[in-house]
């Protein structure tokens, strides 16, 4: 029964050469290691967002007067609502834990080069959405934070040029944060987890594109490919099952230490708290905004912090293939990189004073000189690499790079004098 079921559909829907050309047969680098397991953890982290999403909005009510008590109707009165409250929250944190860490990852090993330069822009694109998705969520519980994160968040848009007014009243829909704005975040925060979902399709089509990048920075030959199943499923499984028991340590004994104390008291227009703290992974970018004492300088500085690594195709022209691995100056560029964030985030948290304030200043400096130092990096390593001697394999590939990059220049001069 279930092979004529299949059979039928095959007839109708290419089912089978889908599952094999994709699924089980997709062609994988043998050498893959465990930093690799993190998309595909994304994307179960993707799903429990919005599983749990979805069960949450049945309850929850999008009003200015109800909407906190809400919350507490979900956590006290529906089965199970606790847990899918904290799976839901918890979650958001472990979707950009697992983001930030598969980030990581491709910015080490270097799989932003060519050919993958769109497969990296379509990830750049589904962090903005899921930042955005996060900030609006970030007010429905209707707490303290939540609504002064919200008044702060929004009325930085006033730095628009000539329409900075009006895009702040569309954003929140009245003169301040209130109703109509819980009611509009609500409703985005509930299309853009499907937005998401759209987008990661676009974003594994590019990958099965270009295919997978591996740890060497080399494309390997046809014969050293595996199949995707069973090898890298049952690996993707343990990382999974490693990932699980995490989270259920976070949801089941500490799950409020994601969620600020400030939350747990409902928004008051007329308290504002001591120091509005964004949630953890906003910290960064938050200390970068404050660093710079103009509204404006501030906004278009932490805007250019999350799209500057959209730039690294073109930063990065070195030939060394592997990113970090075969490059001692990019590593060490690299660990001063994570570093510096680390010093970001504690600035963002701490209440600012004029010694934090200063720091934070010196770090937003290192963030964007990390950026504007890579191409200087990319071409004096190359040169002193190799003087030192590379490995053959290494050398062979750059020659055979600059070898298509002369090729393609011959071609284009050819094909502009034809014209001509």
């Amino acid at each position: 029964m279930p092979s004529r079921i299949i059979e039928w559909i095959d007839q109708r829907f290419p089912l089978t050469s889908f599952v094999k050309h994709d699924l089980t047969d997709y062609p994988t680098p043998r050498n893959l290691s465990y930093w690799w397991n993190f998309g595909f953890l994304a994307g179960i982290v993707l799903v429990l967002q919005v599983a749990t999403g979805i069960f949450l909005a049945m309850h929850y009510k999008a009003d200015v007067a109800v909407s906190f008590d809400s919350i507490q109707h979900i956590m006290r009165d529906v089965n199970y609502g606790w847990l899918l409250r904290y799976m839901h929250a918890t979650g958001a944190s472990a979707f950009f834990f697992v983001i930030f860490i598969h980030m990581a990852r491709t910015l080490y090993y270097g799989s932003y080069r060519a050919p993958r330069e769109l497969l990296w822009w379509t990830g750049q694109g589904l962090l903005l959405l899921l930042m955005a998705t996060a900030f609006m969520g970030y007010l429905l519980p209707w707490g303290q934070m939540s609504f002064w994160g919200a008044t702060v968040i929004t009325n930085l848009f006033r730095a628009t040029p000539f329409i900075g007014d009006q895009v702040v009243i569309w954003l929140r829909g009245d003169y301040t944060v209130g109703d109509a704005t819980l009611t509009r975040f609500f409703a985005l925060h509930y299309l853009f987890p499907f937005l998401i979902i759209g987008g990661v399709l676009i974003h594994l089509v590019a990958l099965h594109s270009v295919k997978s990048s591996n740890p060497s920075g080399i494309d390997l030959a046809a014969k050293d490919n595996i199949p995707f199943h069973p090898y890298f499923t049952i690996k993707d499984l343990y990382g999974l099952g490693v990932f699980l028991i995490v989270y259920s340590v976070f949801v089941f004994f500490m799950p409020d230490s994601l969620i600020e104390p400030a939350n747990n008291i409902p928004a008051n227009p007329m308290q504002t708290p001591n120091h509005i703290v964004p949630e953890w992974y906003f910290l960064p970018f938050y200390a970068i905004l404050r660093s710079v004492p103009n509204m404006v300088g501030g906004v278009v500085a932490m805007g250019l912090s999350v799209m500057m690594f959209a730039f690294m195709p073109f930063l990065d022209r070195s030939r060394i293939p592997g990113g970090a691995r075969y490059r001692p100056l990019y590593r060490l560029q690299y660990y001063l990189f994570l570093l510096d964030m680390l010093v970001l985030g504690y600035v963002g948290y701490v209440h600012p004073t004029d010694q934090t304030i200063l720091v934070g200043q010196i770090a937003t400096l290192c963030y964007f000189a990390s950026f504007f130092f890579v191409p200087f990096i990319s071409k004096m390593e190359e040169r002193w690499l190799i003087k030192r001697g590379l490995p053959a394999e290494v050398v062979t590939l750059m020659k055979s790079e600059s070898l298509e990059i002369e090729k393609r220049k011959l071609k284009h001069s050819r094909h502009n004098g034809v014209k001509s």
